[in-house]
């Protein structure tokens, strides 16, 4: 099953893709219980939203795959590296991101994400499954220059627009082995498997749970492959997962 969230009016709507439409549905799937209206959408016809925007926060992971820590210059770190992005980061499928006038060498990170159902701490790997809605695809766009100048990452990685998510929540699928692509303006970038995980996510789950309570809507980003790489004014970035979709944004200086 995959869930949209599209606009409305003045009001976004949540839905059941199937089969090219979407089925509406009568509350937040994440608050209440997946209850059809009966009224089905043409999925063309709408503009889809970010399927999810966090009220609390995003978890992200760094230097998760081996390949991608080695082509910065990296080591892979023995616990999970976590670091935080705002709500206000998040944007959905065919919103532009803004880049940042103080940097000058802003990159594309393609990453799957996780959704958080439900208020949990310390959760044990082996029962992670019991607190994920669904994933969905992400781009962690990083400005990789300040994120090096910077001790920490917050400049680097917080920026508003610097978390595309969608294009849709996808439920009941085995992430243990999907492709993860990055393209810009259509020449791949990035072409890796959640399999060259580091950590996997039911590992990346009870180690962020360990340090804080994830609450319902947090989104888990669970790093990237290699071969990330700039973006500039102009184009356009696709992050395409298998088994969820492709979420595609344009890129624009602010």
């Amino acid at each position: 099953m995959q869930i949209a969230r599209f606009a409305h009016g003045d009001d976004p709507r949540y839905a059941v893709v199937d089969d090219g439409d979407l089925v509406v549905l009568s509350g937040d799937p994440l608050y209440t219980p997946i209850d059809p209206t009966g009224e089905r959408v043409p999925m063309d016809s709408v503009r889809l939203l970010a399927p999810v925007i966090p009220r609390s926060k995003v978890v992200a992971i760094g230097r998760n795959y081996a390949d991608h820590a080695a082509e910065l210059g990296n080591e892979v770190p023995e616990r999970p590296l976590v670091f935080l992005k705002p709500n206000t980061a998040v944007v959905g499928p065919d919103d532009p991101i803004l880049l940042p006038d103080y940097s000058q060498d802003v990159q594309h990170e393609a990453e799957l994400a996780v959704v958080i159902s439900r208020i949990c701490k310390d959760v044990p790997a082996e029962r992670a499954q019991d607190v994920i809605f669904g994933y969905t695809a992400a781009n962690d766009v990083t400005a990789r220059d300040v994120q090096k100048e910077d001790k920490t990452w917050t400049r680097g990685k917080t920026f508003d627009t610097s978390c595309p998510l969608g294009p849709v929540i996808a439920m009941d699928l085995d992430v243990s082995d999907l492709r993860v692509q990055a393209r810009v303006d259509g020449e791949v970038r990035q072409d890796g498997s959640t399999a060259q995980m580091v950590h996997s996510v039911p590992e990346l789950i009870a180690y962020a749970s360990s340090l804080f309570t994830l609450l319902p809507g947090d989104v888990l980003l669970t790093g990237t492959p290699a071969g990330v790489g700039r973006i500039e004014a102009g184009q356009r970035v696709e992050v395409e997962i298998e088994g969820i979709g492709t979420l595609g944004n344009p890129v624009m200086r602010r």
